[in-house]
């Protein structure tokens, strides 16, 4: 019997399936959340990340010292900043709300590109930023304008908002990159990450139960899963489908906030949620001015 998904192209199969492991990564954050600090669920994530991907490294027998050290460094500081910022949004927002305020990152990242690295940036593309920062406010349902009672936590939009930027600048770091491979990225980035985090971790340390362990390795897990799904997407498929298909998480998200802690996202969170993604798309379909 020929399954309804096998004339799905596999690059678009395992974009989806890597947004399927990133949802569930934020569910389990949010639900580990609930009962341990910030700071030792992103040390247990990094850590368990951190291993898997230097016993790959490791495997493929490539050196662990970075040709680009300082560039490695800088990815994994930036890396830092978002993975704390993200993670402290998910536990403190509604799951699809964080994920739509996070989905803003790849129109960030234009922005970052064009000042940074030079690339150049038309009236189209900024006019299409624009509708995202405006669909970001739509999500974030601020008091002066939509009463006190729909309004999301502040900080935590703000941090989501903060978590985009530098998700954005280390994206544009890790395009700087020529030489290292992802792979030892990756170990950079959760290593160094576990290396700045164990200092807050230390000074008030809350000895986590069986099942707040196994939550954590599942947050670590669902990561790494899921950076290996999309990183082979994009190998072998169109960078603008693929991302396109990324999308999907947010309905996923908005599953597993219903299911596990029954948050039902409203019409702006959908609103938001479109207006986002057609920004971006429309961005990743304008040809770059040579």
């Amino acid at each position: 019997m020929r399954l309804w998904f096998a004339g799905i192209p596999r690059g678009l199969r395992l974009m989806a399936a890597g947004a399927f492991a990133f949802s569930i990564m934020s569910a389990l954050l949010k639900l580990a959340g609930e009962t341990l600090p910030l700071f030792e669920i992103v040390v247990g994530r990094s850590l368990v990340v951190a291993l898997l991907s230097g016993f790959a490294v490791w495997r493929q027998g490539r050196s662990f010292v970075p040709i680009e050290a300082k560039l490695v460094v800088l990815r994994a500081i930036f890396g830092f900043i978002a993975l704390t910022c993200y993670f402290y949004s998910v536990i403190h927002l509604p799951l699809a709300d964080a994920t739509v305020i996070y989905f803003i990152n790849p129109v960030l990242t234009a922005l970052v590109a064009a000042s940074v690295l030079r690339e150049h940036m038309g009236l189209r593309e900024v006019g299409w930023v624009m509708l995202s920062l405006l669909a970001v406010l739509v999500v974030a349902r601020p008091s002066f304008l939509f009463g006190a009672e729909r309004a999301l936590d502040s900080t935590a939009v703000v941090l989501g908002l903060i978590s985009a930027f530098f998700a954005a600048a280390s994206y544009v770091t890790i395009r700087s990159i020529r030489t290292d491979p992802p792979l030892l990225i990756v170990f950079y980035f959760s290593t160094i990450t576990v290396l700045l985090g164990a200092p807050v971790v230390a000074l008030g340390f809350i000895e986590p139960t069986l099942l707040e362990a196994v939550i954590v390795l599942g947050v670590g897990i669902a990561t790494h899963l899921g950076q290996l799904a999309i990183t082979w997407a994009f190998r072998l498929e169109r960078a603008g489908r693929t991302s396109a298909v990324g999308y999907i998480q947010i309905v996923f998200a908005a599953g597993w906030g219903w299911l596990l802690f029954s948050e039902v996202p409203d019409a702006w969170t959908w609103i938001g949620a479109a207006a986002i993604t057609f920004a971006t798309l429309r961005i990743s379909r304008i040809p770059p001015v040579r």
